[in-house]
This record gives C-alpha cells, sequence and structure tokens, in this order.
C-alpha cells in the first residue's frame, strides 16, 4: 500500500508516468464538469429528436384515416380553405399524403420581407367539410422544441456557441478518459473491457465509470464530429474553405446557427407563393371561395406519388422565386432526399436535384448527419443511438458517485497537481496542439484556462489548493500549519 501510495503522490517517489497519468486526470475532471450538466440536457433532448418520425405521427394521429361524411373535395379547395384561415401568410407547400381520408397538412410561412422573423404554421383541413382542425406553429411541436434545446438551449445564438464549446471540451474529456482507461498493469479483461458488477463500493463505481466509457468513446466522438458542420465558428470556416476554388457558391443543405437559419427561412420565404392579402388588398373578408388559390394541386399530386419519394413529400406551387412546381421529400434519412421541379402548363419534368447530384463533400456530411439523428439505417440506427444515450447517461451518474465518494472536505475534488508539473509525452502535447488548432472555440478557451490556472496559483494560494492547482504535500502542510 505504502508502495501505491509514493508511486502516485510521493514528492521523491513519484513516476513520470503517474505524475502525467495526474495530470491528464485533473484536466479529464474539469472537462467533466464543464460538460456533464450541458451532457445530460442533450442526451434527453437527443433521445427525443431520435424517435421524431416516430413522435410527429403519434401526435398527428387524430387528424389521420378521418371518419368521413361524404367524398374528400379537391385538393385545390383544401388549399384555398387553409389559405383563408391565413390569408396574410405565405403558402410553402402542401404534404402529400397516401390516405384522401387523412387531414391535409399545409405549411404557411408568415412574416415582413426586412425583419428576421419567420414563423412556420401547419394549417390542417377537414377533407370533406373543409373545417380548419387546427393551426399549429411549428417550432412548438414537441419534436421541434427538443430540437431546439439540443442546438441552442432555447438561448438563441449564445447558446449556440455555448454548446460549440462543450462540444470541443467533451472531445478533450473523451480522448483524456481513453488516456486514463489505457490498460498499463491489467491482468485480464475485468475492468478493463468489462465491469466488475459484483465488486462493491468505489471499484463498482470505478469499473462502470471506465467500461461504459470505452464502448460509448466511439459513438460519441461520431457524434461530436458529425455535429461540427453545424457549429458557427467551426461550421462556418468550414463552408468558407470547402468554396475555395469553387466557380459556383455552393449552398450547404445545413445551417451554422439561428443566424444562418433566420436567413434559409428569409429565402424559403421570399420565394414561396403570395399570400392571398397581396393578390387582393382591398378585401377585408375573404372566404375559402373567394380566396385565391394556386390552382393545379390536384393536377401536381398524381404525378408526386408515383415518383416513389420517401416519406414526407412536400408539394410546393410555383411562388415568387420559381415558376415552376416543386415535389421534394424531406426525409430525415438524407442520401433518400430529391428535389424535382415541374413546368407549371405542361407539368413536364424540367430538373430534379439531391443527394445523388450533390458534391462529395455535401454526402459525406448528409450521412453523417443521418446517422447523427437515428434516420441513416432505420430502427436499429435509433437502437444504437438510445443505448448510446443510456450509456451517457451512467457515465454522468457513475462520475458524480466517483466525485461524491473521493471529494476532500473544503475543496473541489479535483486530481491534485504536482510542482513542477511534470512534462507530458511528445505525442499527449501534438494532440492538444492539434485539437487546438481544429477546434478553434478549444484553442482560444484552452488558453484561457491555463492563463487563469497560472493567475490563481500566484493571486490566491487558498483558491489554487480548492481548485487542485497546487501540491498535495503543500496542502497537506497548510493543514498542520
Amino acid at each position: 500500500m505504502n508502495t501505491i501510495i509514493r508511486n502516485i503522490v510521493g514528492p521523491q517517489g513519484t513516476s513520470v508516468r503517474s505524475a502525467a497519468y495526474r495530470t491528464v486526470w485533473r484536466w479529464h475532471f474539469y472537462a467533466g464538469l464543464f460538460c456533464l450538466p450541458f451532457v445530460l440536457v442533450l442526451s434527453l433532448s437527443g433521445a427525443v429528436y431520435l424517435f421524431k418520425p416516430q413522435l410527429d405521427a403519434w401526435l398527428d394521429r387524430p387528424y389521420d384515416h378521418l371518419a368521413l361524411a361524404g367524398a374528400p373535395q379537391s385538393l385545390d379547395a383544401q388549399v384555398a380553405a387553409a389559405q383563408a384561415a391565413l390569408p396574410d401568410a405565405r403558402l410553402t407547400s402542401l404534404e402529400l399524403r397516401a390516405d384522401p381520408a387523412d387531414a391535409a397538412r399545409v405549411a404557411f410561412m408568415t412574416g415582413r420581407r426586412d425583419a428576421d422573423d419567420f414563423v412556420i404554421q401547419r394549417v390542417l383541413v377537414r377533407p370533406d367539410t373543409l373545417e380548419i382542425l387546427a393551426i399549429q406553429d411549428d417550432k412548438y411541436r414537441p419534436s421541434q422544441l427538443a430540437g431546439g434545446i439540443h442546438g441552442t438551449l432555447l438561448l438563441g445564438t449564445p447558446g449556440h456557441v455555448l454548446l460549440e464549446l462543450v462540444g470541443a471540451w467533451a472531445i478533450v474529456m473523451i480522448v483524456s478518459g481513453l488516456y486514463l482507461w489505457w490498460p498499463r498493469d491489467a491482468k485480464g479483461l475485468a475492468g478493463v473491457a468489462y465491469p466488475r458488477l459484483s465488486e462493491g463500493g468505489r471499484m463498482f463505481w470505478r469499473d462502470l465509470h471506465a467500461v461504459t466509457g470505452l464502448w460509448v468513446s466511439f459513438f460519441a466522438l461520431f457524434l461530436l464530429i458529425t455535429a461540427l458542420p453545424w457549429t458557427l465558428v467551426w461550421g462556418e470556416s468550414f463552408r468558407f474553405a470547402r468554396n475555395i476554388g469553387e466557380k459556383v457558391l455552393v449552398h450547404s443543405d445545413w445551417t451554422t446557427g439561428p443566424a444562418d437559419e433566420r436567413e434559409q427561412r428569409k429565402a424559403q420565404f421570399q420565394q414561396a407563393a403570395p399570400a392571398a392579402s397581396e393578390h387582393a388588398e382591398h378585401q377585408h373578408h375573404m372566404t375559402a371561395a373567394a380566396a385565391p388559390t394556386h390552382a393545379g394541386f390536384d393536377r401536381i399530386a398524381p404525378i408526386a406519388a408515383g415518383l416513389g419519394l420517401a416519406e414526407p413529400v412536400l408539394i410546393a406551387p410555383p411562388g415568387s422565386a420559381s415558376p415552376n412546381w416543386n415535389v421534394q421529400s424531406k426525409t430525415q434519412n438524407r442520401p433518400l432526399r430529391r428535389s424535382i421541379d415541374f413546368d407549371p402548363e405542361s407539368l413536364r419534368q424540367v430538373g430534379e436535384t439531391g443527394f445523388a447530384t450533390s458534391p462529395l463533400v455535401e454526402r459525406i456530411v448528409g450521412v453523417g448527419v443521418a446517422a447523427h439523428e437515428g434516420q441513416l439505417f432505420g430502427w436499429p440506427n435509433q437502437l444504437l443511438g438510445l443505448l448510446s444515450v443510456i450509456g451517457y447517461l451512467l457515465l454522468v451518474v457513475s462520475s458524480v458517485a466517483l466525485w461524491w465518494r473521493r471529494r476532500p472536505r473544503g475543496a473541489l475534488g479535483a486530481p491534485p497537481a504536482f510542482a513542477p508539473e511534470p512534462r507530458l509525452a511528445p505525442f499527449v502535447v501534438g494532440l492538444v496542439v492539434a485539437l487546438g488548432l481544429l477546434l478553434p472555440t478549444l484553442g482560444l478557451s484552452l488558453l484561457a484556462v491555463l492563463a487563469a490556472e497560472q493567475i490563481i496559483r500566484r493571486a490566491s494560494p487558498g483558491a489554487s489548493r480548492w481548485l487542485g492547482l497546487r501540491p498535495i504535500e503543500e496542502r497537506a502542510a497548510a493543514r498542520q500549519s
């Protein structure tokens, strides 16, 4: 036992390896302390968004397979009724339904051309009587709300940047955790590849944390990497770099923050069909029969149904920016997405874009995003995502349990530093520098943390000992004095 203590904390018997181990451990502790509250929030919100298709379908079940009193009216009439309910909104699309007894889902956007706030609303119309069954604000749907929490913590751009910083430090947490896990003197796979659940106390929590961290780390790194294109700092830099040398600016299929999302919604608003009130501003009261419509949904719908597109399929009428009808799949499985344009008069196909015609970078990112959202290969992808979420929650619980059991009285509980700090292996230093360069938010925050450490060491010995920045022997000497 004395040998073990000397190898870990002894002032003269401390080995370089154990000192470096303790330094990496301290940084792992700091990264976890910062990341774990966000990991909890992101895990729970991500689990909800993971099952977005099923959740949306379950919430929409009261509007499916309705018992109709008569034959469904035309799609044009259903769209006209929806437009009459929102005369000042711009029509964006009608969702193609396989069952004509389903309520029509008609999407609109409201807002001003010179404003940044654009609202997406769905109007659900009963097919036989044209009764308005519901008007839903898109951002209040549970799956969208979960997506908002997962992407910005509902804090807009500041929340988006904060989560980018969390993601960067989560990579540090994972890489340092793998360094700590690496079996140096292990005998067998117990405690390395599988936990010793029969052991009690600290050994149980240590194994649960280490082994769960091992298996979850690969999925966590994949999720963090596939989320990078959506970030503000890294994502914008990546978008800029990928357009270098391109003759035509490539418009990405993903957004890099709330501001970029607002710009895309603004463009969508300007391309949408003009509102009823823009057709006839002099009319103060409009009925379904009097409201201007974009006739032709009944003509284009059979063509759209025969395309075999992945659901949901949206039909967009000719708008302000495009004279053509557009039929597109908005499935979350991005490799299956297609968008097809049709001439408004002849309904002849005049163009098609989609995953197959996208640049290679777009396709790589699209595959990553689809896997990230659990939609790339069906329910097994969702199950894998759910198991990952369970693993993250186990890491949160086990790390808190370990910290609670080993925390000293009157201190944070961070693994204490050595004086002087040991030299880390060149590989570890190189890895940290590489991560700092590849992830600007990490690099800048790492420099800030190092500077803060130096200031605290010099300015406040008490705070330095509380944070574990001073050696254990100094802390012990301070207690004795």
